[in-house]
């Protein structure tokens, strides 16, 4: 029997959290066995590997190349933010990497007369980025073969997280066995709970009763209760009377509504071929338009460059700048007539749709008895054994940590061992986790303004930036005025740059040739320490 868990109760817990709240370095509750017992408890203390077993399998195609393999790696150790001494946890350690491990029981485990309970932590440490993070409870007989744990092996209840990208879900999937056929098939829930998942600890909780009845509990809460029979997808037991595979529907079987009216003809002064607009004939030159004037004139105040040669470089064009007339005036250059609506304008004529006198209706298959029809009322006493529990997945996000596995028939036993871990873990990193509150006092290790206003505009960027990278809208809550005040002289910024390229762009620069010619061979541009080699380019010659 499989038993280690964390004795903490809740009374020191409320101690240790309020005096963690005041003092950060405050000493932490320390990691203790459980004494709760049940077919399957884990908390991976030092002797785990001599139970869970990394997959060593590799998935083939069907011609014996190798698809994949489970590369992920595997580690139990201390949590990237840990607030319980010595409390440890299985953690996935590769990003995009199958991962593959299991643990088989000592005795394989039968619900059909008692409740199966499933409770565990899981914890993305890293965010949540595309991540499996649920568990399967794996058929008997898969004992002695922890080594080629895969994809394909058989299992019998699936549940846990998966972050889908987007979106979460928790998995509820159980394998039944037709016992017509004798093939399995694989039952979802229908409608998944959805929870948020951060990058704190979470519980899951799953509780399957042998009357048919379920309920998954988020974070110690009921999420989603119901009955087998009825939430999945396909439903447990098959319909009595399935589609004929040998009816087909007749070749002169009509089964438009509607058609167009044969008896309806395109008007006679109905002209597809007139245009959407038309030139408006009503329209005048604006008084004052300068026809002669164009919109762009060399710019009178260029000169041509001294170290300009018109041999080497071409004829030198002074640049354009808008006609200032042009500013003063309606418009300058060619007056063209507007464009207009066409009053006349219907486009392509289609005939109107009519009720079809040959219509019959939608036309289905004639209904047959079902071969493989059965009802099962009590699928979960249909179930197969559990022989040990097996975590596979693909995630694109590391350090996904695993924790405080219980499986068994108590739903007390499960409560208190979440009592015991989780009740004191959950609060504990939510105070690390917090982000600093605005307090009246200044922070002691920031200078105050007076004595160093520089440092002090930099010590609060520096926070308010840290901080906006784990969470901006509490960045924002707790810090407004530094959230405000940079937001400030960021679109300042902006706007110095978009006037300077406003007054830039009001003319555009002489093009501008070197005529300095070097008497040996050139060298290469060299660039200095820290920055890009780049080469020099030069104009292209006008002619």
């Amino acid at each position: 029997m499989r038993r280690v868990a964390l004795s903490v109760f809740a009374l020191a817990a409320t101690g240790v959290l309020a005096t963690t709240e005041s003092d950060p370095d405050a000493p932490k509750p320390t990691f203790t066995p459980t004494t709760i017992k049940a077919p399957f408890v884990e908390q991976f203390t030092e002797d785990w590997t001599e139970r869970w077993t990394p997959s060593e399998a590799t998935k083939k195609t069907p011609v014996g190349g190798e698809t994949f393999s489970y590369v992920g790696k595997w580690e139990v150790e201390d949590p990237l933010i840990s607030v319980v001494e010595g409390d440890k946890g299985l953690v996935a350690k590769s990003k995009a990497a199958h991962h593959a491990i299991s643990a088989p029981f000592d005795e394989p485990i039968s619900f059909s007369n008692k409740p199966l309970v499933v409770q565990y932590e899981v914890k993305y440490q890293k965010g949540g980025n595309c991540g499996g993070g649920y568990v399967k409870l794996l058929e008997d007989g898969f004992q002695t073969s922890g080594k080629e744990f895969s994809d394909t092996t058989p299992w019998v209840v699936m549940f846990g997280p998966d972050l889908t990208c987007p979106g979460t879900k928790v998995h509820f999937i159980f394998r039944h066995k037709s016992p017509k056929t004798g093939e399995y098939e694989e039952k979802h829930l229908k409608l998944p709970p959805r929870p948020s998942i951060e990058k704190l600890t979470n519980l899951y909780t799953l509780i399957v009763n042998p009357d048919n009845t379920y309920e998954v509990l988020f974070n110690g809460s009921s999420d989603k209760k119901g009955n087998l029979l009825e939430d999945f997808e396909p439903p447990v037991n098959p319909s009595k009377e399935i589609d004929d595979p040998e009816d087909k529907k007749p070749a002169d079987w009509v089964d438009e509504k509607q058609i167009s009216d044969p008896d309806a003809k395109k008007p006679d002064d109905w002209d597809e071929d007139a245009p959407y607009e038309i030139l408006d004939e009503d329209a005048a030159k604006p008084e004052g338009w300068l026809d002669d004037e164009p919109q762009v004139i060399p710019d009178p105040d260029a000169t041509k460059p001294e170290e300009w040669d018109d041999d080497e470089d071409g004829d030198w064009i002074a640049p354009t700048v808008p006609n200032p007339k042009c500013a003063e005036a309606p418009g300058c250059g060619e007056w063209k007539r507007p464009y207009k609506a066409n009053p006349d304008y219907k486009g392509k004529w289609y005939a109107p749709m009519v009720d079809n006198p040959a219509y019959k209706g939608e036309w289905a298959p004639r209904k047959i008895p079902n071969p493989n029809f059965f009802e099962d009322l009590t699928p979960v006493k249909s179930l197969s054994k559990i022989g040990g529990v097996g975590i596979e997945l693909w995630t694109m996000t590391e350090d996904i940590l695993f924790d405080n596995l219980y499986i068994g028939h108590s739903v007390e036993d499960a409560k208190a061992l979440a009592q015991e871990t989780f009740d004191v873990k959950k609060p504990l990193e939510v105070a690390v986790d917090k982000p600093a509150t605005n307090d009246d006092d200044e922070d002691d290790s920031l200078p105050s303004f007076k004595e160093d206003p520089i440092g002090y505009i930099r010590e609060k960027a520096i926070t308010f930036i840290d901080a906006a990278k784990e969470d901006p809208i509490a960045a924002f809550k707790t810090q407004p005025e530094t959230g405000a005040a940079l937001g400030a002289a960021f679109f300042t910024v902006l706007g110095m740059i978009a006037a300077l390229f406003g007054v830039i762009g009001g003319s555009s620069p002489a093009v501008v040739q070197s005529t300095k010619k070097s008497e040996g061979p050139e060298k290469a541009p060299v660039a200095l320490a820290g920055e890009e080699k780049t080469e020099e380019t030069p104009a292209k010659k006008r002619k």
